[in-house]
């Protein structure tokens, strides 16, 4: 049995590889052929980030590797002779925090390298080091309030109930939307800060979209990113009442107002074809097949990893596997994200214009520097939105320079 679990890890592993590898042939290649949709320079500059950001996951991907075998091999035993006596709802619960805890350490070499060296060098992250420490501190503490408290709960309904795998499902998922129904008003104020959009008569086109739409929020905010990075966004956050749109101050700097409306019509293009409720429904099923496999293991699992049969070894093999269950139905979950964004990207052309669209999606490509191009396999299992050659091509836009 661990020999099977190891073989599989493995194949999992070298389909990562891979795929990594094939994106940087593809675009090593690609970056010789003329530019197109970005500037000239940042063609270039964005076919290096990719190839960087590449070979980056191949280095992660071979460390997690190595992670995921001192865990089977030796790791959880010995943390489950440190932890675990009993096996009760606080031993477990001790056991879990202390493993994800000691992955959270072992990650932050390639977290702190790829924040203050890696997309530095891209232009990417403004962030200081006192932030840094800041924001790992807060979610630190997040993690602790919200993260112990939902593996105890857990941990309880593994030890009290023989169907516990359906229960902590249910129990998951309803932490999950709570969770994202406070979001907005709650955590992310935690990180960074949300003024009113200033902006009166951007304000008042947003809220006639808005309405069209059918969309109530509390508000219309920007937020501070280029505190952290020079990237541009923006989102719908929340659920319910909850619910806010908020644009980023970087965003608010690069696009005129009506690439921002377009913008924004892409995005509420998600709300009006209920993609947010199909998002949720998705995240229900993914979690539902990962809870009845990782409930349903035999007993021939924990003995092959040496471990005692309880809610410690139930929840970190979840942890420890749940990422390869995920990443088989990646493909499937990116179909249906990549059609989803077809529509939302018909929606927004309607509120504003097509071309006002394509010019604002070309600029955000062009400072985000992302690569117009990719491989197919890596289009398959990594990407939720469609090339944007081929989201220029639906719209009608010639991506020829």
């Amino acid at each position: 049995m661990l020999m099977l679990i190891g073989t599989l890890y493995f194949f999992y592993v070298v389909l990562k590889l891979y795929i990594s590898a094939s994106e940087i042939s593809f675009v090593s290649h690609a970056k010789s052929l003329p530019a197109i949709i970005l500037s000239d320079e940042n063609y270039q500059k964005a076919a290096e980030y990719k190839i960087a950001n590449e070979r980056f996951h191949i280095v992660s991907n071979l460390y997690d590797y190595a992670l995921f075998l001192l865990w089977i091999t030796f790791g959880l035993k010995t943390l489950e002779t440190l932890c675990i006596n009993e096996g009760g709802v606080f031993q477990s619960t001790v056991f879990v925090v202390s493993f994800v805890a000691i992955n959270y350490i072992l990650a932050l070499p390639f977290d702190i390298y790829s924040t203050f060296v890696k997309d530095k060098k891209f232009g990417f992250s403004t962030i200081s080091v006192k932030t840094y420490l800041f924001d790992n501190i807060k979610s630190a503490i997040i993690f602790v309030i919200l993260g112990t408290l939902m593996i105890a709960l857990v941990s309880w309904i593994i030890l009290s109930f023989s169907l516990w795998w359906l229960w902590s499902f249910l129990a998951v998922f309803a932490i999950i939307l709570f969770i994202n129904m406070f979001y907005p008003t709650f955590i992310a104020p935690i990180f960074n800060k949300f003024t009113p959009l200033e902006d009166s008569e951007l304000k008042s086109s947003i809220e006639v979209l808005m309405q069209k739409a059918g969309l109530k929020s509390s508000g219309i905010f920007t937020m501070d990113a280029s505190k952290r990075d020079n990237r541009l966004n923006a989102y719908f956050g929340g659920l319910g009442k909850s619910k806010r749109v908020v644009l980023f101050d970087t965003l608010l700097k690069k696009l005129n107002s009506n690439e921002l409306l377009a913008v924004l019509g892409h995005e509420l293009g998600h709300f009006k074809h209920k993609d947010i409720l199909k998002n949720i429904a998705v995240t229900a099923a993914l979690l539902f097949v990962l809870f009845a496999l990782f409930g349903n293991l035999p007993n021939d699992m924990y003995e092959a990893l040496n471990l005692k049969s309880g809610a410690h070894s139930a929840i970190a093999i979840f942890l420890l596997l749940s990422s390869v269950v995920s990443f088989v139905m990646m493909p499937l979950f990116g179909y249906l994200s990549r059609k989803n964004e077809y529509k939302a990207d018909e929606y927004g052309s309607e509120c504003e214009s097509k071309e006002a669209l394509a010019s604002a999606l070309i600029k955000l490509a062009d400072e985000n520097k992302s690569f117009p191009r990719s491989h197919f396999l890596y289009i398959a299992f990594y990407h939720t939105h469609p090339p944007l050659v081929e989201r220029l091509k639906a719209l009608g836009v010639d991506t020829a320079k």
